[in-house]
């Protein structure tokens, strides 16, 4: 059996991101800052950190700030070098040497699978992840490194997975799964149930913005029968994908903020900025002067 290495991952970016109007009007929501990085930043660290060398990123109309953070930028350089900003400089080349990034257009919102679809012929013929840059899993290492061992020893796709309490789970893909004989932070997936009312739900098995997928999923994608607003959904293929392949959850470790979402934004934002290098503890210092 030829034993598959992650090198690729997907990060799909060409939402509207209306949950942060207006601020998201002429802005990317993948560029709203966390701390002193753009959301989209924090994905591709973590798919780096995990191992992958080829980042593609799904984007669509008014996203070329994207293309142009992770691109050189001489004018700034030259700026720095004159001023003697050697710091500064350093941080400004490491953004653009973090990893081979690549860039297809979706012409229009149609779905997570029509953007994962998008990728096809840059992911060619090999597995790869998926990175929902509004997902932020803050642990050491990252969640995505966590999957690929779990891949490495299953070679099958991998569903990132949290345990949510009650009514919560009708937010989410929820998993109809059993826990693997010898790997506690795996489950066999036998199903998928997309935000299924709480009383309905299989488990409380619900599925994060972290996937690992087998090149099958291109074909199982393109045989869907679009749903509402002509929108194609992984959720419905990786479904497919169980007549054909294991599929299996995996519990991560991490603390994961909805930066989608304004107030797991604003969570995340808090608790970066007290981890940060340089502004923790001052910002530690000064929450502890505030009254709530």
């Amino acid at each position: 059996m030829i034993q598959h290495k992650i090198r690729k991952a997907v990060i799909p970016a060409a939402g509207f991101g209306t949950r942060f109007l207006p601020a998201t009007k002429a802005t990317p929501k993948e560029m709203l800052p966390l701390v002193d990085k753009p959301l989209i930043q924090y994905g591709v660290e973590e798919a780096v950190a995990a191992g992958c060398t080829d980042i593609i990123i799904v984007t669509g109309r008014g996203k070329t700030t994207m293309e142009d953070h992770f691109d050189r930028s001489p004018e700034l350089e030259a700026a720095l070098i004159a001023r003697g900003k050697t710091e500064l400089l350093k941080i400004a080349y490491s953004v653009t040497r973090l990893a081979r990034i690549s860039y297809v257009r979706q012409p229009e919102a149609l779905g997570l699978g029509h953007a994962v679809l998008m990728a096809r012929e840059l992911v060619g013929n090999e597995p790869f992840a998926v990175i929902l840059p509004d997902d932020i899993v803050n642990v050491e290492g990252g969640c995505l490194a966590q999957m690929v061992g779990a891949f490495d020893e299953t070679q099958s796709t991998i569903l990132g997975t949290e345990v949510v309490e009650g009514d919560a789970i009708s937010l989410y893909g929820c998993l109809d799964c059993t826990p693997h004989p010898t790997n506690d932070r795996l489950v066999a997936v036998s199903n998928l149930v997309e935000k299924p009312k709480p009383q309905e739900a299989p488990s409380q098995n619900a599925i994060i913005g972290r996937y690992i997928l087998t090149p099958r999923i291109f074909e199982m994608i393109e045989q869907l029968t679009p749903g509402s607003g002509g929108e194609l959904q992984l959720t419905d293929a990786i479904k497919a994908l169980l007549q054909h392949e294991r599929v299996y959850g995996f519990h991560y470790a991490g603390q994961r903020y909805d930066a989608g979402d304004k107030l797991g934004f604003l969570k995340a934002t808090v608790d970066l900025a007290l981890q940060h290098d340089t502004v923790g503890l001052a910002f530690r210092a000064w929450l502890k002067t505030q009254t709530f």
